[in-house]
């Protein structure tokens, strides 16, 4: 997901997509414990979206300030 496509979402979807991010992070790390994962770059690939989306999320703060 791309920052753009970000920006076009409203904050509780932004705060949705964070959560659901985080809850599939803590999922992928489980996964990785128990030696059930099948692409660890997954795990990097969701680390960027949570920081695009906290990124965005700060962006609008900034804007309504």
């Amino acid at each position: 997901m791309t920052a753009k496509e970000l920006r076009e979402l409203t904050d509780s979807e932004l705060q949705t997509k964070l959560k659901d991010l985080k809850q599939e992070l803590f999922n992928l790390r489980f996964q990785l414990a128990i030696n059930q994962l099948d692409n660890p770059m997954r795990i990097t690939a969701v680390k960027r979206d949570i920081a695009r989306v906290s990124t965005v999320m700060r962006e609008n703060l900034d804007r309504e300030a």
